[in-house]
């Protein structure tokens, strides 16, 4: 054999050898941190709203639905389909907080620690707690 012969099957030997070792991890999606307690709509959920998506120009009463103020939140978003218990991480309203709609809400950007809590909400039945 000609030692041409010879460094390609010990780069292709290398190369083999090499590629036996490598693997690749599966990337699952990065979920948001849920609490570990009971999460209550009143507690935990409305002072998320309040903190920024209830204002007037924004999902307070009269404006863009759906209406986020506390008086009107918890029916806004259980009779016009922002939630889905089968599926939580499906709900209208976990896709918005996340950013996976046309625009992150709120506006200033996707909150893990809010989206955790939201999440948690809605995987104990979205109560009105």
């Amino acid at each position: 054999m000609r030692l041409g012969h010879l460094l390609y099957l010990a780069a292709l030997a290398a190369v083999l050898a090499l590629s036996q070792g490598c693997y690749y991890d599966e990337v699952l999606p990065e979920m948001d941190p849920e609490p570990i307690d009971t999460v209550s709509f009143a507690m935990d959920v409305v002072p998320i709203f309040n903190a920024g998506c209830n204002s007037a120009s924004c999902h307070g009463a009269g404006a863009v639905p759906p209406d986020l103020s506390a008086a009107n939140a918890y029916a806004s978003l259980t009779s016009n389909g922002y939630i889905d218990l089968a599926e939580p991480e499906m709900s209208e309203l976990y896709l918005w907080m996340r950013g996976e709609r046309d625009i992150p809400m709120p506006i200033t950007g996707s909150n893990p620690e809010y989206n955790g809590i939201v999440l948690a909400w809605i995987k104990q039945g979205a109560l009105d707690n």
